[in-house]
């Protein structure tokens, strides 16, 4: 189902075309939000936000006064309705807490609704800490996957690293500030010899992005503990990953614990290297 978008001329003030705007804010400094993105907050007929106070704060900086309207991750399919009901009448912009709303929030499901009901949505790109990050990161930027936030059980998190151990592209995480040590120990263990950033409080003063392996972040952050919001970059790995990451030297460690093919099939996840090769390999290690 196709919709084609209809905005109004901004050149006044007059209202909006009834639609869902996703509106992209600033993740930090205030002046990266754009003229369009003020046009649109100004003229439209009510704002969806998760947190009525931090949206609010950008409001009060605009000098724009409008209805807020609470939709987050607690937003249920009745209150959906609602707005969706309210989307035929009425021009609405969706903004999240910080960035792009959809990115790692519940957005989608109201955009793919408001599309089934026939309503014309219409996207106002901005800022996005992912995309920021990658920028600044140094690391590969023709291949990447955002995969959100890493689960916070041990065991949970490697498994989704080692789920992504084969990819060959720069791995783009959010990660919380009290959890990035444990995040850095598995992604050294899960995908070793990976380069790793570390990118937080992007666009604000103290914005910092370290570079290095696993090992060596996790040593920094444990002595340097960080704040506030973190994106955590893992690269792709290398045309010769086979022999920089040692994969004999992985099989030895894991055959320690392991059958061959339950060796062969870790080392593969973590390498991205054929297992049927390992498992051949393994077997004859296991002979020796």
């Amino acid at each position: 189902m196709v919709h084609k978008a209809r905005v109004s001329d901004t050149s006044d003030l007059q209202s909006l075309t009834p639609g869902l705007y996703i509106v992209a804010t600033p993740i930090g400094n205030l002046g990266d939000i754009t003229m369009r993105a003020v046009e649109t907050l100004r003229r439209c007929d009510a704002i969806a936000c998760e947190d009525t106070r931090v949206t609010h704060k950008l409001l009060r900086h605009l000098e724009i006064s409008k209805p807020l309207w609470r939709y987050d991750d607690h937003s249920d399919a009745d209150e959906r309705a609602r707005l969706i009901e309210s989307l035929q009448h009425k021009a609405v912009a969706l903004v999240t807490d910080a960035g792009t709303p959809l990115v790692s929030d519940p957005g989608y499901r109201l955009a793919r609704e408001a599309r089934e009901a026939g309503i014309a949505v219409t996207s106002l790109p901005g800022a996005s800490a992912p995309i920021a990050a990658l920028t600044i990161s140094g690391l590969p930027s023709d291949r990447f996957l955002f995969a959100g936030f890493l689960p916070p059980k041990e065991k949970a998190r490697r498994d989704v690293l080692a789920e992504l151990a084969g990819l060959r592209a720069t791995l783009i995480f959010f990660e919380t500030a009290p959890r990035l040590l444990k995040a850095l120990e598995a992604i050294g263990e899960v995908l070793p010899g990976r380069d790793v950033a570390v990118a937080r409080e992007i666009t604000k003063l103290y914005e910092e992005c370290r570079t290095g392996s696993a090992n060596q972040l996790a040593e920094h952050y444990a002595a340097h503990p960080p704040r506030g919001e973190i994106v955590l970059l893992v690269g792709p790995p290398a045309d010769n990953a086979g022999e920089e990451m040692d994969a004999e030297g992985l099989l030895a460690e894991a055959l320690a614990d392991m059958k061959p093919s339950q060796a062969a099939a870790a080392v593969a996840k973590a390498t991205g290297l054929d297992r049927k090769a390992l498992y051949a390999r393994a077997l004859e290690m296991r002979e020796k």
